[in-house]
């Protein structure tokens, strides 16, 4: 009992990891799961198969690392599940979070005026993104659900609340701070459910789960051959902070994956933007919140999945770097990556992709620096909303994670355009890790928060090398593509 078992559920795989004294990954499983798409827009995930995958690779890494001391569980953000209490059973496929099926509701309520309200309670924008809209569809929608949930028969959560329930054996139906902040049903001031926003919804309360802080106490599980207490939850981004050990106010940490989630540590104080970035909980522990202003960018890693997959410009993403490198200075290509429209701090969901400064001489090497480049727009344009929201420069370093930032060119251009010190861990996988940290501390395995900060190092950093004047040059032309690219002003 000597590791905690990191249980990782993503939006494409679930993932188990052993972590062991030292917080050091070990054994691990990892196991791919269907995507259905049976609309355009809709995106869902069948719940059994989302069970079956983590249920399969926590018994696999207890196989050959014995019993650990605890279980930490991150996941995928705003995703919906309802189940049915006495069988255990979904009603439905789940809606994941990128699903946009509930886009004319939104409209609707917006139209209705509920949109201040939301963003004062809960500190979100009235958005298909987030999990209460996808409950109602499914209330409506599903024959008998809105009887039964009316009748205490159903329960609703997100995937950690979903994942617990079955480890527990429907013993314990409950959520933390961290992933109720992200259904647009709690009220991130008062740290509860709020009865108004779910009466307007027609949301029974007695379909949500109870929210734990994410080192709080979250059940035992005996599925694994032994019996091993769950002792932190956090959603994935959350998590992420966590692993950076981002403790501090001020602390800013950033996750390249398909896309990009950056969030700021702002403290004890919940900043309300009004930059079209998001209020959050950062982490509650010991009854005490920290929260956080977020921005997420929908195109990070995924640029370099075009420039492989779309364009044949790459066999493996990590050729783009050196193709980039071998791009011409003289040329100004910049490519807008507004596949699916443009997150914060824009939020136009209908202007697409855009490509300026062609000339004949411009080639794959030109395209893959403008992709990898788009990256370090993109970030920057979040650390400006932030800093306008807080009313005064962020100072300090970038922490990032996530697949692309194993990327040195993308990390150092990151630096330069931001102005901002980079600073990369060793173990790239920090969601799994902020998870790992939660338990582990939990119940003594792991130091506290002061003490894991202490430890935290970077296995690289990146500085700075472009002086200003080219710096700001550089953005003011991103800026200019991105207004000709925009749908609306």
């Amino acid at each position: 009992m000597t590791y905690i078992l990191a249980l990782d559920q993503g939006t494409t795989s679930s993932r188990a990891i052993a972590f062991g004294q030292g917080m050091r990954p070990g054994t691990s499983a990892q196991r791919e799961f269907t995507q259905h798409f049976p609309h355009s827009g809709w995106v869902e995930h069948e719940p059994e198969d989302i069970w079956d995958t983590i249920l399969s690779c926590a018994k696999d890494v207890v196989a050959e690392a014995g019993e650990p001391a605890a279980i930490g569980i991150t996941n995928q953000r705003e995703t919906v599940v309802i189940w049915d209490r006495e069988s255990g059973k979904a009603i439905h496929n789940a809606i994941v979070w990128q699903d946009r099926r509930t886009a004319a509701l939104c409209a609707k309520l917006r139209g209705e005026g509920m949109e201040d309200l939301v963003r004062e309670r809960t500190g979100l924008l009235l958005d298909p993104y987030f999990s209460a809209t996808k409950v109602k569809w499914l209330l409506d929608t599903v024959d008998g659900a809105r009887a039964d949930a009316e009748a205490g028969k159903l329960a609703f959560g997100t995937v950690d609340s979903f994942l617990i329930w079955r480890l527990t054996e429907g013993r314990v139906h409950v959520t933390d701070a961290t992933n109720a902040a992200r259904t647009m049903l709690y009220d991130i001031h008062k740290g509860a459910w709020d009865a108004e926003i779910c009466e307007r919804l027609g949301i029974p309360m007695s379909l949500l789960p109870e929210v734990r802080d994410c080192d709080g106490d979250f059940g035992t599980t005996t599925l694994l051959g032994c019996e091993v207490p769950i002792r932190g939850v956090a959603g994935d981004q959350q998590a992420a902070t966590i692993g950076q050990a981002c403790f501090a106010p001020g602390m800013i940490k950033s996750t390249y994956g398909t896309g990009c989630f950056a969030l700021l540590n702002t403290g004890a104080t919940a900043v309300t933007s009004d930059n079209r970035l998001l209020t959050t909980v950062a982490y509650q522990m010991g009854g005490t919140v920290t929260y956080a202003l977020e921005g997420s960018i929908f195109v990070a890693g995924a640029v370099v999945q075009w420039l492989r997959d779309g364009l044949g410009l790459v066999g493996q993403a990590a050729d783009a770097g050196p193709l980039a490198r071998k791009a011409d200075p003289e040329q100004e290509v910049i490519l807008v990556p507004a596949f699916t429209g443009l997150g914060a701090p824009y939020w136009d969901a209908e202007c697409r992709g855009a490509i300026y400064g062609l000339t004949r001489n411009s080639g794959p090497a030109e395209f893959a620096r403008a992709a990898l480049q788009s990256v370090g727009f993109q970030t920057r344009d979040l650390l400006d909303a932030m800093e306008a929201d807080m009313g005064h420069k962020v100072e300090g370093v970038l922490r990032v994670d996530g697949g692309m930032s194993a990327s040195r060119y993308t990390m150092q251009f990151l630096a330069d355009i931001t102005g901002a010190p980079v600073d990369r861990p060793p173990v790239l996988e920090t969601t799994a890790l902020g998870a790992a940290w939660l338990a582990g501390q939990a119940v003594g395995l792991y130091p506290d928060a002061e003490g894991f900060a202490r430890g935290w190092t970077a296995e690289m950093r990146f500085d700075p090398k472009m002086d200003e004047s080219e710096r700001e040059e550089r953005y003011a032309s991103w800026k200019d593509a991105v207004a000709r690219t925009l749908t609306r002003d």
